[in-house]
């Protein structure tokens, strides 16, 4: 019953398998590998973006950060959701990485932000001359940290506002795959086509050992950030272990399959809270993160039969808890935590 993070899970067999095959023998280093040239094609060919060049990484914080780096100036400001995993999750990276880049937070209900919401702080920031922090960069995340997600008609809204300041977009993807499922978007619609950037493609939420990778469609940034990555200290050596995993990952759709199967999990989920008295939910919920509303005892309830999640605020009168599915997350252990939930 383990439901505190899709990080929790173990890799799939096809990323392990995979790590296998590569550690046999020797190659280059440093993303000299040949598996890292099929990597390259392969997301080129996913997303339709010939041009584009491609960095891996080891965790999501690198991603995020480097790419922020990449894009905005120190005296700058990023625009992100106030709840977004780069404003209040990274320990400050961000800022670090960047220089000193002022994280500007844009408010929108489970998550979201509106054109509304980014229009106001478009014009609040970046009037005030030397004396103020500059518009920098517009960052969105998909999913969500409210498990909730963008279509690409809502991004291309967004990064539409954003364009017209001159701004560059940036999207967390560390559940990308899962945001593609829920929705049905392509890859490209998701990202270039809706007026992204760079994308941090995330892996290991969703079934591969730890790799992230950073999509840049526009490859004239792509030199910086490879001198950006590896003072930052995230230039691997034996760089083919993270080139095995982002092949195994993105061939014959596994990343899709795994996301799809995660997602599946959330909806059985949901279906099954619905039935406990008292229960709701604080956001929609089409991915595979959910976070339910139940009755004060509940949490010390369900932990004590065995339940493994994260408590969170709620409101008086109420408990909370946020939920996430995994790749490998069974229909036993959804029935089993449901149980566990229940009065």
């Amino acid at each position: 019953m383990f439901f505190a993070s899709d990080n929790g899970s173990g890799a799939a067999p096809e990323i392990i398998a995979a790590l296998t095959r590569a550690n046999d023998g020797y190659a280059r280093s440093y993303g000299a590998d040949p598996i890292m040239a099929r990597v390259k094609t392969l997301v080129r060919d996913l997303f339709d973006a010939p041009e584009a060049e491609v960095h891996l990484v080891a965790t999501g914080t690198a991603a995020n950060s480097l790419s922020i780096a990449l894009l905005t100036p120190p005296w700058a400001a990023v625009f992100a959701h106030a709840d977004a995993h780069v404003a209040v999750d990274e320990c400050g990276a961000p800022e670090f990485f960047s220089g000193g880049a002022k994280m500007i937070g844009v408010g929108g209900a489970h998550g979201k932000m509106t054109p509304q919401s980014l229009s106001d702080a478009l014009s609040r920031v970046g009037e005030g001359g030397v004396h103020g922090v500059q518009r920098g960069m517009l960052t969105l995340t998909n999913v969500t940290e409210a498990g909730t997600v963008y279509t690409p008609a809502e991004i291309a809204a967004l990064t539409e506002l954003a364009k017209a300041k001159g701004l560059p977009c940036h999207l967390d993807g560390a559940r990308f795959a899962n945001a593609l499922v829920a929705t049905g978007a392509t890859p490209a619609q998701m990202t270039w086509q809706a007026g992204i950037d760079v994308l941090s493609l995330g892996g290991t939420k969703n079934g591969c050992l730890g790799v992230e990778a950073v999509v840049l469609f526009d490859p004239a940034k792509a030199w910086e950030l490879e001198l950006r990555r590896k003072r930052a200290g995230h230039l691997f050596s034996k760089h083919r272990y993270l080139s095995a995993q982002m092949e195994a990952y993105l061939t014959d759709g596994l990343w899709l399959r795994l996301a799809t199967h995660a997602n599946a999990m959330g909806a059985r989920l949901v279906q099954g809270l619905a039935q406990i008295p008292g229960t709701s939910l604080l956001h929609p919920a089409p991915a595979n993160m959910l976070f339910p509303i139940w009755p004060l005892g509940t949490n010390d309830r369900a932990a004590a039969r065995g339940a493994v999640y994260y408590p969170m605020p709620a409101p008086a009168g109420h408990e909370a808890g946020r939920l996430v599915a995994s790749w490998s997350t069974t229909d036993a252990e959804v029935d089993a935590v449901l149980t566990a939930l229940a009065p």
